[in-house]
Parts: structure tokens; sequence; C-alpha cells
């Protein structure tokens, strides 16, 4: 019987602040070098106000009201960003610059404060730099990796090729580490843990619903189980599931007309995404893959200004 891997000590982990030092660096291996215009803090929330030129007024009640679940089970794993507009007799305020949906969640789970990056220069690309360089470093437990790219990815202006080229990684190993934050929290609490490999995970999401892949994970756990031994159960409880559970069968796939592969290739470039196009008998579908719903909405926006063109 394999023995799951060793537990980790520590938090859940917490993205791009795991890479940013909130003091002077230690003589550790893991310790992350200093991020010029950066630095990480824990801020109360009542010290944080919203920026004024926000242009998202509304936010989704149920997508929020899932991120607040989210935040009390394994807590925020991606930082908001935020820069100090002042200091006033109970110490320094500050202005959110990313993150008001994270925010928000935060106030209603009670977490009383927030991880944040505090920002120090508005030098995008510096910061960028820096962050990517302190994650070629890092040794980050796959949820804190998989915050990380996605942050890095949305909010810091970094592309998949980037990223691919300076931690020495593939686009598609990129995408599968991000696709670990769509687990649900029990199953990211095992992962953060390290009771759960980045292995493990990957193949529980081949199951098609949440209580499926808790009840996996807690297999997993329970057993022993080798990666190889959980795709075989995956693959096992997919045969056995109702017709609408079912993952697309291979057998049903039909060869791959010449050009749609190229401009599915050209769409994941454009959308940073994986892109499937199939074409059927009678009609052809697109289907664009996304890891969040603030992932979502970057796609959205690519998509709405790719259709604004001016009149000629």
């Amino acid at each position: 019987m394999t023995t799951p891997p060793p537990r980790r000590t520590g938090g859940l982990g917490r993205g791009l602040g795991a890479l940013i030092p909130t003091g002077p660096p230690s003589d550790a291996v893991e310790d992350p070098v200093a991020v010029e215009g950066a630095r990480f803090a824990e801020i109360p929330l009542d010290r944080i106000t919203p920026n004024p030129l926000q242009p998202r007024e509304h936010f989704d009640p149920e997508a929020l009201a899932e991120l607040v679940t989210s935040i009390r089970e394994v807590g925020l794993l991606q930082p908001i960003v935020v820069r100090e507009i002042g200091v006033d007799d109970d110490g320094p305020r500050y202005e959110l610059v990313m993150g008001e949906r994270r925010w928000r969640a935060s106030q209603e789970a009670g977490t009383g404060t927030i991880a944040a990056i505090v920002r120090e220069t508005s030098d995008d690309d510096m910061l960028r730099d820096a962050l990517l360089e302190n994650l070629h470093r890092q040794q980050l437990n796959p949820l804190e990796e998989a915050a990380a790219y996605q942050q890095l990815l949305h909010e810091f202006g970094a592309t998949h090729e980037e990223l691919a080229d300076r931690i020495g990684r593939s686009r598609p190993q990129i995408s599968n580490t991000i696709r670990l934050l769509q687990l649900p929290a029990p199953v990211q609490r095992r992962v953060a843990a390290g009771v759960l490999s980045a292995g493990h995970a990957r193949a529980i999401l081949g199951l098609t619903t949440p209580e499926a892949q808790e009840t996996m994970a807690a297999r997993v756990v329970a057993e022993g189980m080798s990666v190889r031994a959980v795709e075989e159960a995956v693959q096992l409880a997919l045969a056995d599931a109702p017709e609408e559970e079912k993952a697309p069968r291979a057998r049903n796939r039909r060869p791959v007309p010449q050009g749609l592969a190229e401009l599915a290739d050209r769409l994941s470039d454009r959308f940073e995404t994986r892109v499937k196009v199939d074409l059927g008998r009678s009609r052809g579908k697109v289907t664009i893959e996304f890891a969040t719903l603030d992932d979502l909405h970057r796609i959205v926006a690519l998509m709405d200004a790719d259709g604004q063109h001016p009149e000629h």
C-alpha cells in the first residue's frame, strides 16, 4: 500500500503572498527575496476603502456567497492588492487596487483581517517580474502555486508563455495546476495540507460532481491509494455513473477536420486558456475552459474588446 505524502505544517497557503517577505530575510532556504515596490501584510478590513473608480458595480450574489464559503473553509488564497493613502490616529489607511470581490466576501465571512499586497509603485512590469523571479525560487504547495499562477495571469499581466519560460513548465502544466482551484473546499484543504498530492488532485478532477470528488479524496486518504490507482478508480466510477454524468468517451470523438485544430490553437492563445472546436454532422461547438468566475469575466472582456470595431 502506498502511503500518502507527509503532512505539511502551517496554513493553507496564500498564493502570491507566499512570494513576498513580511520582514528581513532569514537564513532559511525557502525564504523569498525582497520584492521591490511591494510588501505583504495582514490588514484589518475596516482600514481598507474600495477604489471609487472601480468600473464593476454589480457582484453576482450567488458567486459571492460561494467565495464566502470558500474563505471560511479554506482561507483566502489570492491576496488583494492595495495602496497606502494616508495615516490617521489608528494607523495607515489603504485603498483597493485589485480584489474588491475578495474584500467584500472576507467582510461577509467575518475574517477581521485580509491578506494583502501593499503596492509601493505603479510599475506593473517591475512587480510582475519580481514576483515571477520569486515564483521560480520558491517551493510552494500546489494550491499556493495555482493561486499564484492565476493572480499573475489575471491581475499582473503575465502570459502563459512568460510563466512557462520563467519557471520551466509547459502551458498545459500551468493550466492543469490552475484547475486545482476548481476542487471543492474539503479536497483543497487536503491538498494544501499535503495529505493529497497534486497528482491525486488532478486525477480526482476527472469526476464530474463535488460530492464524488470529496468521496474519492476521503477514500484516497483512508486507503493510501497511489495516483495510478486513483486514475483507475475514477475511470471505474465514471463507467458506473448515470449517462448524463459521464465524461465524453474517446470512442465517440470524431477526427478533427483540417484547419479546426489550428483555429482552436489560435483561440487558446487569444484567450489564454484551453479552447476546443468540434464539428458535428449538422452543427459545430466551441468550448472555452475557465478556472474561476474572475477568469470567465476576463475572457468575456476579451470577447467584448474583439467585437468593438469602429464603423467606417
